[in-house]
């Protein structure tokens, strides 16, 4: 269809385009002004989604377009709307109480039904770049439109400071009795590591180590010495007991043995000055031996009490050589008991510190939750309380009438098309080439249409390309 057509077809149909568009604008018009008005009426509040001012730093960010719908939901939730109806006291209102019977038969609560009539006159729409929300409700009345748009705000922030409050509080009740737990388990610990103390004797046990080992060290060194001294007391024992006794280091070093050593000599030397002299036989020869005997038996003497006392002496040092590996024995198992004390005592301590850190972490949660139940302030603030609307937001005459004019045009060109499909007419020469495929010889005008003088019509451009010039043409040529 070409656009000739298309005029062709409009001008044919024209009272059709225009009974269309008329019913279609008036309807709207009638309709738009016996509506009732409508008055919406918006509140705005603002989420602060910092826990506190000091944490402005960590939660410094906007929200997450999650949180946002998540506060969007709980504004539009039910338990937001039946704190309205209760608050609004609409509950109690016989009028619709009595409205409530009627379209439900007493079936449900009238909480229930206020909620499902609050939801449809109710609009919530977040802001994309910012924590602000907007609350809007239409009403007949101006003024109850924005008491119900301010009550919802107050019934959300109500909620809000609940959905806040109440996990709190029962965090709180449960803190409470673990924290009762956890002290009974520390007095516990404290009892038993105190109870281990007294039974074994132990102030500071670790000091008291020290000072046993300290004492440890110095009886082994004690010993590695006695040990040395004993054997070089047992080898001169051996030596003093042999043929040899007469070398020993003490025997040569004894004053008593080397002075008589000392007159051995001499009278060793005079007796053979007298025996020089006055021969063997005599009286003084034989005083001289005698003499000399005597001091042999003196040196013998002194020697085998020297060596004897060697044998003492070597007999107290292995004495004390086993009193001190007996008493280095008996410190290396006090050393022993006194770890295996220890050891049992660090894990008294170490469950001791457990029972402490976790009594402490869990009375830190304790405190927190106990402040937050107690809070009486919401993250929600309201940002603007609405006010009764002057003018109505529906109907719209004006905008109602220019979308009727646009929709009614549409639709009466679309019965007059409708209408030609349905009672197809030639009503140009496109649609007899359309319909017939054939070239189109002549065409007559209507009578009285432009270009007919005295009944008859002057040829137009096809018919003289076609038929050529007429009579008419010619004379006056």
């Amino acid at each position: 269809m070409t656009f000739g057509q298309f005029l062709s077809i409009l001008r044919a149909r024209w009272w059709v385009v225009a009974l269309v568009l008329g019913l279609t604008v008036a309807t709207t018009l009638v309709v738009s002004l016996l509506l009732p008005k409508q008055y919406l009426a918006t509140a705005s509040v603002v989420v602060d989604f910092k826990p506190d001012p000091l944490s402005a730093a960590v939660f410094g960010g906007m929200p997450s377009p999650a949180v946002m719908a998540t506060q969007v939901d709980i504004i539009g939730s039910e338990r937001v709307a039946i704190r309205v109806a209760r608050a609004t006291r609409l509950t109690e209102n016989p009028q619709i109480r009595q409205q409530w019977q009627e379209e439900t038969g007493g079936e449900g609560t009238v909480e229930q039904w206020l909620t499902t009539l609050f939801a449809k006159s109710l609009d919530i729409e977040p802001s994309r770049e910012s924590s602000v929300i907007r609350v809007s409700y239409k009403a007949p009345d101006p003024r109850f439109a924005a008491g119900m748009a301010n009550a919802f705000v107050q019934a959300y922030i109500d909620t809000a400071l609940e959905l806040r409050v109440n996990p709190a509080r029962q965090y709180s009740g449960f803190f409470d009795t673990q924290v009762k737990e956890l002290r009974d388990a520390l007095e516990k610990a404290q009892t038993r590591i105190s109870s281990f103390q007294k039974e074994n004797g132990i102030i500071a046990s670790d000091e008291r180590l020290d000072v046993e080992n300290a004492r440890l060290n110095e009886l082994s060194s004690q010993l590695v010495a006695l040990q040395a001294v004993a054997v070089e007391s047992r080898s001169r024992q051996a030596q003093a007991g042999g043929a040899q006794s007469d070398r020993t280091q003490e025997v040569l070093s004894n004053p008593v043995i080397n002075q008589i050593k000392t007159e051995l000599s001499r009278a060793e030397a005079r007796l053979k000055e007298l025996n020089a002299k006055l021969g063997d036989r005599h009286p003084q020869v034989i005083e001289a031996k005698a003499s000399i005997d005597e001091l042999t038996r003196k040196i013998d003497s002194e020697t085998a009490r020297v060596s004897g006392g060697t044998r003492v002496t070597a007999t107290i040092n292995n004495q004390r050589e086993g009193e001190v590996r007996a008493a280095l024995d008996a410190q290396r198992n006090k050393v022993l008991r006194m770890k295996a004390v220890r050891d049992e005592g660090l894990v008294l301590q170490r469950d001791l510190e457990n029972a402490q850190r976790s009594y402490d972490a869990v009375q830190a949660r304790l405190a927190q939750t106990s402040l937050e139940s107690q809070t009486t302030q919401s993250n929600v603030n309201v940002l603007a309380q609405a006010s009764a609307p002057v003018e109505p937001s529906s109907p719209k005459v004006v905008l109602n009438t220019l979308l009727a004019l646009f929709l009614g045009g549409l639709l009466a060109v679309g019965t007059a098309l409708l209408l030609e499909m349905m009672d197809r007419r030639v009503r140009s020469a496109d649609d007899i080439l359309t319909a017939l495929d054939l070239p189109v010889i002549g065409i007559l005008p209507k009578p009285g249409a432009k270009g007919w003088r005295g009944g008859k019509a002057l040829p137009s451009a096809m018919q003289q390309r076609l038929m050529g010039p007429g009579p008419a043409a010619t004379k006056g040529a």
